[in-house]
């Protein structure tokens, strides 16, 4: 199966915004009821058979972003048009990113990078360009946020001085 990443929209029936309980109904579609994972937390994330993992993050019961962990197979894939965030390697999904908008190594952890115009993030947990090292050499996982998920104190209350 794929799964668009459309910022700032969602992945699938999950909508940045929604309700929690909507959410967690939402992520409960993306189950395969034929095999379910004793690792699924309802509300929280599932793993598809693939090995994906899905997970929820609410804050006020506001669906706020959406994790996606990488599959162990390729029977689910997770594409941002059309570029698939983890059958490719790190540094040529960075480059194809920036083909469509702006994507910065994370000051703070070399091995991540975030697309802030998009509201998306991509970890994996070292920077290894060689293939041999697979956790490094692929993204792990990405984030698709709400507006403001990443703002600093001081540009959360900047934001909402604009917005009034």
């Amino acid at each position: 199966m794929d799964f668009d990443l459309v910022p700032p929209t969602g992945v699938g029936p999950l909508r940045i915004g929604m309700t929690r309980h909507a959410a967690s109904t939402a992520l409960g579609l993306l189950r395969d009821p034929s095999a379910v994972s004793e690792s699924d937390r309802p509300g929280q994330h599932v793993f598809r058979p693939s090995g994906l993992m899905i997970s929820i993050h609410c804050m006020r019961d506001i669906l706020e972003a959406i994790e996606l962990g990488r599959p162990s197979s390729r029977t689910d894939r997770v594409l941002f048009r059309g570029v698939d965030v983890f059958a490719l390697p790190a540094r040529e999904v960075v480059q194809r990113m920036g083909e469509f908008t702006s994507i910065e190594e994370d000051p703070d952890d070399d091995a991540s990078f975030i697309a802030p115009d998009l509201l998306l993030s991509f970890w994996r947990p070292f920077a290894a360009d060689a293939p041999e090292e697979e956790q490094g050499y692929h993204f792990s996982s990405v984030l698709l946020a709400q507006p403001g998920y990443y703002d600093t104190p001081a540009q959360a209350a900047e934001r909402l001085q604009r917005s009034s």
